[in-house]
């Protein structure tokens, strides 16, 4: 029986940009607060018994702070995903989402993002067809092994949404809240199964006990 691949998508944890409301897109100095650097730490500590062979983050430091706990547990490298970067927002990276919000642009946003481009930056098809290739090129490189991927809401409800065969209009109906795991698993024959969405805690990923041999009177 071969092996399933299995793949787990990793939100950062909270930042500086999420606590002032503000969009971060692929702006530098988008940080850990305190309690995002303990949600990495909690987060590390719960899969360091996971099968887990490599560790894969955005180029964003949110993410490779996130990832750091994890790869040092496991003594593996942060290897760079540059396609499992944020949605570039163009324009709007920096603003506050509370000004975004009084936009015209802001309701097709919400409302239709397969039809929505941000102004400068990236439509979400575009951004849907680069993480989808990416994840696609990984899961070719790792046939058959865990491997946990540390990236951005948007990265992973795009990839959730692909692989769920769900139209872009339903995007924001997925949650993927800070240093939430979500899990895709390609099996044989090209299935793909998605058993697990914004998990926060509760998921056991380490491989079952080798149950012990009976032993048999005579």
């Amino acid at each position: 029986m071969k092996i399933p691949t299995i793949l787990l998508l990793i939100r950062h944890g909270e930042t500086n940009f999420v606590v002032q409301g503000r969009l971060p897109g692929r702006l530098p100095g988008v940080v850990l607060t305190e309690k995002g650097i303990q949600q990495a730490r909690t987060l590390g500590a719960r899969l360091a018994e996971a099968p887990i062979r490599a560790v894969y983050a955005s180029p964003l430091e949110r993410a490779r702070e996130t990832a750091r706990p994890l790869a040092e547990a496991k003594g593996l490298p942060i290897l760079t995903a540059e396609d499992l970067n944020e949605v570039d927002p163009g324009v709007w990276a920096g603003r506050t989402l509370k000004s975004l919000r009084r936009l015209k642009a802001w309701k097709t946003l919400r409302e239709d993002p397969g039809q929505f481009a941000f102004p400068g930056g990236e439509s979400f098809p575009t951004a849907q067809a680069r993480i989808v290739a990416q994840i696609e090129e990984l899961r070719r490189r790792h046939s058959g092994e865990m491997i946990a991927c540390f990236t951005h809401a948007d990265v992973v409800r795009l990839a959730v949404a692909h692989y769920l065969m769900m139209p872009l209009q339903a995007l924001h109906r997925l949650a993927a809240a800070p240093a939430s795991l979500s899990v895709v698993v390609f099996g044989e024959d090209g299935e793909v199964h998605v058993p697990h969405v914004n998990q926060v805690d509760g998921l056991a990923l380490t491989p079952p006990p080798e149950k012990k041999q009976r032993r048999t009177g005579r």
